[in-house]
């Protein structure tokens, strides 16, 4: 197995190959990654290709797929927060963000919702958007954002059944057509610097840091609030000081920087 396809609704990635290690991260359906290294039967060291995060799966959540396959861009994402997919007949929900690599069409048209994976027959039946087609912008982001609300945190997570401050992130940018880094401080290396806090617009990347290091990281929905996932997915109130909570107005990050990513 060189290249792989993850089979599942969202696949755990561990930091070493033992399912009580930290989870560092999610890889949702659809997505693709390179097989790297291998521990026994069950276990395989992967990067995954949109990003190049490392971390170890199992087997069983990945279908091998040949380099052709695996190459191939991603231009459709599942929109709603459940979707679901007919695998070989037997029903299947998979998350918003999630890749739907077995959809074929021209750009702009209608795709045929049916294929293959492997040797897998898959048929969806869920929302999606084709993100060759997306134009970012404030309408589009609050259609993506809003569901997410009050979905949990969860340290590596990247669903609306779990997800941390940069997996929500990197998650709804994917579905606006843009691929984000994994990691706050690895995201707040792209893009563009916001040097004027009066220059803020919607959709632009807030990072926070913790003495040095940056940790955090949130979405302004404008210049006075920021969506993003601190215990929960919620809105706070943001100045260019830092963030305030909106149910304590107690002052609980402060800002280090803002980037803008269209």
């Amino acid at each position: 197995m060189e290249y792989a396809v993850v089979r599942v609704p969202a696949a755990p990635v561990r930091r070493k190959p033992n399912h009580r290690r930290e989870m560092v991260n999610q890889l949702l359906f659809g997505e693709k990654v390179a097989v790297l290294k291998s521990k026994g039967p069950m276990w395989v060291k992967v990067r995954s290709l949109h990003d190049e995060y490392e971390g170890w799966m199992t087997t069983s959540l990945l279908l091998a797929i040949d380099k052709k396959e695996a190459m191939l861009p991603c231009r459709w994402v599942a929109t709603d927060l459940l979707n679901p997919v007919m695998v070989n007949n037997e029903i299947m929900q998979v998350p918003a963000g999630s890749t739907i690599p077995f959809l074929d069409g021209q750009p702009g048209d209608m795709p045929l919702e049916n294929g293959k994976l492997g040797d897998l027959s898959f048929s969806f039946r869920g929302a999606f958007l084709e993100r060759t087609l997306q134009k970012p912008g404030s309408e589009l982001l609050t259609q993506i954002v809003m569901p997410w609300l009050n979905a949990p945190y969860l340290w590596g997570g990247r669903t609306p059944l779990g997800v941390d401050c940069s997996g929500f992130t990197q998650v709804i940018y994917k579905m606006m057509g843009i691929d984000l880094p994994r990691d706050a401080w690895q995201q707040a290396q792209t893009g563009s610097p916001v040097k004027k806090y009066n220059e803020v617009r919607t959709g632009d990347l807030a990072f926070f840091n913790n003495k040095e290091d940056i940790v955090h990281v949130g979405i302004f929905l404008d210049k006075d609030r920021l969506i993003h996932a601190s215990g929960r997915v919620k809105i706070d109130n943001i100045d260019k000081k830092g963030v305030t909570d909106a149910a304590t107005g107690k002052r609980i990050l402060s800002l280090r920087a803002v980037r803008r990513i269209w």
